[in-house]
């Protein structure tokens, strides 16, 4: 019927085989049909809008044109590339609005906080206000009612250059620079141009819910939740968190390094030597401010508690922070807590029936509490050991016992959360949340995810100690970041302090390490997109040699090399 159908709408034009994950069945489409006239065409269900389209596991906007036989995976906004179709689109719908607004000034989107994306407009030359706030919802509301198409255009890489630069992004030229081909991406939308790392959704209309509010200095973008395009995220209050992204922003302006062009820049110049050793000196010197304040109040804390997600370095900055505790005079002793685990019998399980060693239920909270009661009164106490394959605490006969000097150090994903340990003072525990907060961004617009940059990492890692390629690592990071978004996340700002374990210049170091990891995933596999998208992301970085990075760096934990045991 179908074939009946599109012959009759396009006549006897040449066909082409397209098959479809979503159905496991295969059509015939005249070449050059678009994916938007597919989906029309067979009535695409999904449980949300479209938003496009893995096309052979690559990541395509609905205006993609169909010209040789592909299959073909409509996805939609519960997808993590539909939510990022989307979040493109809106962020190119709020420049044009800042644009149209004041034409001579500069949207920044710095970073993601509160559920959101910070931004600041730059060069209003006066106080950000409310009125500016809701000036921009009704511009964008505007723009989004027109649903005016958005097109994306190759263009010769000098004219994507003299476009950009004609309109005051710069740093997005300069991308172009080093893009080292003749055609060059370019995204319209009216009289605007600009370029976004990505795909994003073919008109305005598609994104017909967000929200803006007052934040800081700036403004809030606000987008909706994964499961329902008409709920937007809550706004979170982390001020904790936006203050180390102060921090980090004030350390770029110290190296002069805020984004990809201007460390492409300084690695060209030569100048990485001096860019490793200020990036690790400031690493250092934020790791003394920590031990200084644990010290201070070291007549009342006795536990320090670390928490943060995958591939946060949390091992060598619990290290490098016992070194300093240690030149204050205290001296640490560590505390597993793996070897607190429930019998195998009691281990709570996750939906799909799967034993959830994530979960805080999987822990023996009232002998973990128990030991710790005993060992910070001065107790010498035996430590258990639990084993995994018989799923059961054992015992050695090994003992510990905390001297005056002591500091215990407890590093786990449970390490901010209350519940773990509800029978110890708070007012003896110092809580450290350690993330890599990406430090540069691509571009003005564009900002570096914490979890690409943490992804990056365990794909190097995983695949030089832990014998996991980097397919196997993609498989699994979504489950990881569940639960990170269900155990850690949650407690984030119960820390007293937080570490920024990102370094400004890793990115272009890993990158050597990271794209031949990357280029093996096979164009069969659903995780062929992920690495593709990687792939072009660290493209646009100059390599960095990671001979002159010292052996103690967090670094090292992912690249090898370390003078820590781990």
């Amino acid at each position: 019927m179908w074939f009946l159908l599109i012959n009759h709408l396009y006549g006897m034009a040449k066909n082409i085989e397209i098959r479809f994950e979503n159905s496991d069945k295969a059509y015939e489409f005249p070449l050059g049909t678009t994916l938007g006239e597919i989906a029309h065409l067979l009535s695409v269900k999904t449980t949300q809008p479209i938003m496009g389209a893995f096309v052979n596991h690559r990541a395509k906007p609905l205006d993609y044109e169909m010209v040789k036989p592909r299959t073909v995976q409509f996805i939609d906004y519960s997808w993590r590339e539909g939510q990022r179709m989307y979040l493109r689109t809106l962020s190119f719908i709020l420049y044009a609005a800042v644009r149209n607004l004041w034409p001579d000034a500069q949207l920044k989107i710095d970073h993601a906080i509160s559920k959101g994306y910070y931004c600041e407009i730059e060069g209003l030359e006066r106080v950000f206000t409310e009125e500016d706030v809701w000036s921009i919802n009704d511009e964008m509301r505007s723009i989004i009612n027109q649903d005016m198409h958005i097109d994306r255009k190759m263009i010769l890489a000098e004219k994507a250059i003299e476009l950009l630069e004609k309109n005051g992004l710069l740093r997005k030229a300069e991308l172009y620079r080093n893009y080292g081909r003749l055609y060059a991406p370019i995204f319209f939308l009216g009289d605007h141009v600009n370029f976004f790392y990505g795909h994003m959704l073919t008109s305005t209309g598609f994104v017909q819910h967000f929200g803006v509010e007052k934040y800081y200095d700036g403004f809030l973008l606000r987008f909706p939740i994964p499961t329902n395009l008409e709920v937007l995220e809550p706004a979170l209050k982390q001020d904790k968190l936006f203050a180390i992204f102060r921090e980090h922003k004030k350390w770029a302006d110290i190296l002069e390094v805020e984004d990809i062009p201007r460390l492409n820049a300084v690695t060209k110049a030569g100048r990485y030597s001096e860019l490793i050793k200020i990036s690790e000196a400031l690493h250092e010197k934020k790791i003394v401010e920590i031990s200084t304040a644990i010290t201070d109040r070291k007549d009342k804390v006795n536990i320090v508690l670390i928490a943060g997600p995958s591939s946060s370095g949390k091992t060598t900055f619990s290290r490098r922070l016992g070194i300093q505790l240690a030149v204050n005079g205290l001296h640490t002793i560590e505390v597993s807590i793996d070897d607190f685990f429930v019998s195998r019998d009691l281990t709570p399980k996750d939906d799909a029936g799967n034993y959830d060693f994530e979960a805080l239920e999987a822990i023996d909270i009232p002998y973990f509490n128990d030991f710790l009661l005993r060992l910070t009164a001065g107790e010498e106490v035996e430590v258990p050991r639990f084993d995994f394959h018989q799923g059961e605490r054992t015992f050695s006969g090994k003992t510990m016992k905390m001297e005056k000097d002591n500091i215990l150090i407890i590093e786990g994903i449970h390490g901010l959360n209350p519940g773990l340990t509800p029978k110890i003072d708070p007012e003896k525990t110092f809580r450290i949340f350690v993330s890599a907060l990406t430090q540069i961004s691509i571009d003005e617009h564009t900002y570096i995810p914490t979890t690409d940059n943490r992804l990056l990492r365990r794909i190097t890692r995983d695949s030089k100690y832990r014998g996991y390629d980097a397919l196997t690592t993609i498989q699994r990071w979504p489950s990881v970041r569940r639960g990170e978004d269900k155990h850690i996340f949650p407690y984030q700002e119960n820390a007293d302090i937080m570490f920024n374990s990102a370094l400004i210049y890793e990115l272009a170091v890993i990158k050597k390490h990271a794209a031949p990891l990357l280029k093996q995933v096979k164009e069969n596999t659903p995780e062929y997109s992920e690495a593709v998208r990687l792939l072009i992301f660290i493209s646009y970085f100059e390599t960095i040699p990671e001979e002159e990075i010292p052996p103690t760096s967090v670094l090292r934990e992912f690249l090898g090399g370390s003078s820590f045991l781990y």
